[in-house]
């Protein structure tokens, strides 16, 4: 008996009843009820499809004669070519994938009078419980839908290029087969040289890095007729869902962009050079893999000479100090098919944010510039020389480290006795009064690999703008004293005021003293006084019982070898 219903329909004519008690009508067509429609229907079956389907084959009573589900597998078949019962033939046209349709063929649009053996009764009326699973064509093609496309594409997948992938990969109706996601890992191929299934060797094509897209494709361009043998049927559709993270080509070499340059760039790395830079690193897609930043220091070491990965070596020649640029390596330049096994997955471009910080050669002296020069200029700076001067203290990128104007006193040293870095000595040599300069101090004329703990990085490059005010001239080398008079022929006598033939550290003291205040000597500027008279009494004490006799005392001009001594 046939229920009242609303949706029920000969393949064109809409039917009612008078009453739901009238007698059934007979069948002149087929008549097909929807019992479930998808919310999407991309596609709909056509004459010449070619459909996959599940059925279950009931007579009005209810008896099943016949179910695809029984056998373990779909029904496969082409549509509107008279390979169905012309009954089935027209209930499948028009049906969408997952779409369910109660179909009911009358004899003569199904085995008619002559039955089907010993299964279907002759003049018998067939249900069919339909579930449409698949649909293709065989002109049909690859089919393509991006649904997300980045905002910047650089670059597009081409033939021969390698690339990484996430995918979901499921059958038409939505059954899941296989996903990149659950193994944790992406796939990585070459494209468009046979490496791949034809349908996604061409569905890859012209992908831009964190693009996705679904990609469609028939059984001819899948696994075919017999399908992967486990989870793919034999004449499936086959759909991916593809975000592409990574893409490259054996013949890349690194691209540099993103360079943003000082205005003034004085030289610019080479092979050789020790450089300290900042960097972010991060994969392809925007992963982030490192920073320099998070470890509060930069990166230094050599470049040029293999020290880091090839792609960077050859990355950081050419720039300036200042110069931010952006480096893509791709993986034969960076860590290769086996990656780093933790961060860097295998056959990963890498992508290094950097800001170049400073550099130097072992090979390079102090950079002494003059800023300004006084008009007069009677003496300059030598060696022994008590200088006083101001500084400002930075690093190559403008970090502050220290200055002398901060404490409202000038930095004041004896040159040549080894109180400031080398470049330090280096940059107040030969300087006037009143003049100023700026001196580039690399580290090892500086503070080393070390630097000052707080203060100097290792390896930095210091900058120093220094300006002389004031300068006492120094003695002679090796000289701690000299006479600015004849010295006296009653020199021992004069020291040795208690006349007991000794002089006592006091007494030595008391006179030394006294040339200096009456201007009849010289000690040596910069010093503590005390303690150069005392190493004067010392190399005087031959025997170092604590006094000196007549026959211990010399003038440094009658010792053969130099001593800071009279």
């Amino acid at each position: 008996m046939i229920k009242c219903a609303q949706g029920v329909l000969y393949l064109s004519v809409l039917v009612t009843f008078a009453a739901c008690n009238a007698p059934p009508v007979p069948l002149d067509d087929i008549l097909i009820e929807k019992t479930s429609v998808p919310e999407q229907c991309v596609r709909a079956v056509k004459v010449g499809d070619f459909v996959r389907y599940h059925y279950i084959g009931t007579f009005p009573d209810g008896n099943k004669f016949d179910s695809s589900y029984d056998r373990g597998s779909t029904y496969n078949v082409f549509v509107g070519k008279k390979q169905l019962i012309e009954g089935m033939d027209k209930a499948l046209v028009g049906m969408c994938v997952n779409e369910r349709r109660l179909v009911k063929i009358p004899p003569q649009l199904a085995y008619g009078k002559q039955g089907y053996g010993d299964i279907i009764p002759p003049d018998s009326i067939l249900h069919f419980d339909v579930l449409l699973l698949d649909v293709w064509n065989p002109e049909d093609g690859v089919q393509t839908n991006t649904y997300h496309t980045p905002s910047v594409c650089s670059r597009k997948v081409e033939v021969s290029d390698y690339i990484r992938y996430h995918y979901n990969g499921t059958l038409l109706d939505g059954t899941l087969f296989d996903s990149s996601h659950t193994r944790m890992r992406t796939y990585d191929t070459y494209v468009g040289i046979g490496w791949l299934i034809a349908g996604m060797d061409q569905g890859l094509l012209g992908m831009c890095v964190g693009e996705r897209r679904i990609i469609t494709m028939p059984p001819s361009l899948g696994y075919g007729e017999n399908g992967d043998g486990s989870d793919i049927p034999g004449q499936a559709s086959l759909v991916f869902d593809v975000v592409l993270l990574d893409l490259h080509n054996p013949r890349d070499g690194i691209t540099v962009t993103n360079q943003v340059a000082p205005e003034s760039c004085t030289r610019k790395s080479v092979s050789g050079d020790f450089v300290r830079y900042h960097y972010n690193g991060s994969l392809l897609d925007g992963t982030f893999f490192d920073s320099s930043y998070s470890r509060n220091r930069t990166y230094d070491t050599y470049v040029g000479r293999g020290y880091v990965i090839a792609g960077m070596d050859e990355g950081l020649i050419g720039v300036c100090i200042g110069e931010r640029r952006t480096i893509t390596i791709p993986p034969h330049l960076g860590y290769g098919e086996e990656g780093t096994g933790t961060k860097i997955p295998g056959s990963a471009v890498l992508v290094f944010d950097v800001h170049i910080i400073d550099f130097h050669n072992p090979s390079d002296n102090t950079e002494i510039t003059a800023t300004f020069k006084p008009d007069e200029c009677d003496r300059q700076t030598k060696k022994g020389d008590f200088v006083k001067y101001h500084y400002n203290a930075s690093l190559m990128d403008g970090t502050s480290i220290d200055s002398t104007y901060n404490y409202g006193k000038t930095y004041n040293i004896v040159l040549g006795a080894n109180q400031v870095v080398p470049g330090m000595e280096d940059g107040l040599m030969d300087m006037c009064v009143g003049e100023r300069r700026h001196l580039v101090i690399p580290p090892h004329l500086g503070y080393g690999e070390r630097g000052v703990t707080g203060e100097v990085p290792g390896s930095a490059v210091l900058v120093f703008d220094i300006e002389l005010v004031d300068m006492e001239e120094g003695l002679p080398e090796g000289y701690m004293f000299i006479w600015n008079d004849e010295v006296s022929p009653d020199l021992f006598s004069e020291m040795d005021k208690n006349t007991d033939k000794e002089v006592d550290p006091s007494e030595f003291t008391d006179y030394i003293m006294r040339q200096v205040t009456e201007g009849k000597g010289r000690l040596a500027p910069g010093f503590d006084p005390y303690r150069i008279i005392d190493n004067m009494f010392s190399n005087q004490d031959r025997n170092g019982d604590g006094k000196i006799t007549e026959a211990e005392f010399k003038l440094k001009a009658d010792e053969a070898a130099a001593h800071d001594e009279l």
